[in-house]
């Protein structure tokens, strides 16, 4: 028999960095972005995934890699599914490391989906089992940081330049803020053109070239990362669900976990336990589908 679960976890001390143990079967990731990066050890199994306009597959041992607000997907490769362990770190995270090389200082882009560095792959690994593991704050810290500086050093690149017009880039931009700024807005795709003084037909079609995603499904994204604070903020899911825009509780679960890889209520139980000093792994649960 073929189970799904998957732990999530926020490692406080470290930017809030979030973390993500899981063994998919029929898991189905729609097309959508992380404000962070991704940084995953395919564990068992392989991940057939989008990214960079076209199609991926991640085996065993591999490390998967994906730019932050990039766009992509993921399922299971081979019938048995896949298991993974991946971090989100922010590009402020990145930014934040010198690297050895200069020229990778700062927040890099990868260019590679799929890499096969087994020494990485282990310091990966090495780093999320501690993490899971230790409290040590030092050696936490240590394992990140070094993680994160071979991995810019061994695979970072310069981000390569679009070739949008002058003209077009603010307006996409423009329209891009507003989204973010006002994720649970019921804004039209004309009042949106209007906006940004474009077509409403030139506004899709660019939209989603530049961004990867189309406004509508853009917003969906947006609204997403919205009921992700609310709910780190103890707002009740249903509270969450209307204020971010969604029609009820079961449409926010849907798309977040569509999203996120974890239902809403996975998230509360997590800063339950934190907030009242749990220890998880004393405890038999499987609040996958929450």
């Amino acid at each position: 028999m073929n189970t799904e679960h998957a732990a999530y976890q926020i490692a406080d001390e470290l930017g809030g960095l979030e973390l993500l143990n899981a063994h998919y079967h029929k898991q189905n990731f729609s097309r959508h972005t992380h404000e962070g990066y991704t940084v995953g050890v395919i564990e068992t199994g392989a991940q057939r995934f989008y990214r960079t306009g076209g199609n991926h597959v991640a085996p065993k041992h591999s490390i998967i890699l994906v730019n932050a607000d990039e766009v992509h997907n993921g399922c299971s490769a081979t019938e048995g599914g896949w298991s993974y362990r991946a971090m989100y770190p922010v590009p402020a995270q990145f930014a934040g490391i010198k690297s050895e090389r200069a020229a990778n200082s700062g927040a890099p882009y990868f260019p590679e989906p799929v890499v096969y560095d087994p020494e990485l792959a282990e310091l990966l690994r090495l780093t999320f089992t501690t993490l899971d593991t230790s409290d040590n704050r030092l050696l936490r810290e240590s394992l990140v940081y070094s993680s994160l500086t071979q991995l810019m050093a061994r695979h970072g690149k310069h981000r390569p330049s679009d070739n949008l017009t002058a003209i077009a880039k603010p307006a996409l931009a423009l329209v891009k803020s507003f989204i973010d700024d006002h994720p649970a807005a019921d804004i039209s795709l004309e009042e949106l053109a209007t906006l940004a003084g474009l077509s409403p037909y030139y506004l899709l079609k660019q939209f989603q070239r530049y961004y990867g995603l189309p406004p509508h499904a853009y917003q969906i994204q947006a609204r997403v990362r919205l009921a992700k604070g609310k709910i780190k903020q103890g707002t009740r899911l249903l509270d969450v669900a209307l204020d971010c825009g969604f029609h009820d509780q079961s449409h926010l679960n849907r798309h977040f976990k569509k999203t996120v890889g974890v239902t809403p209520g996975q998230v509360v139980f997590k800063f339950l336990c934190h907030f009242f000093k749990i220890n998880q792994k004393e405890m038999i649960y499987d609040c996958t589908y929450i």
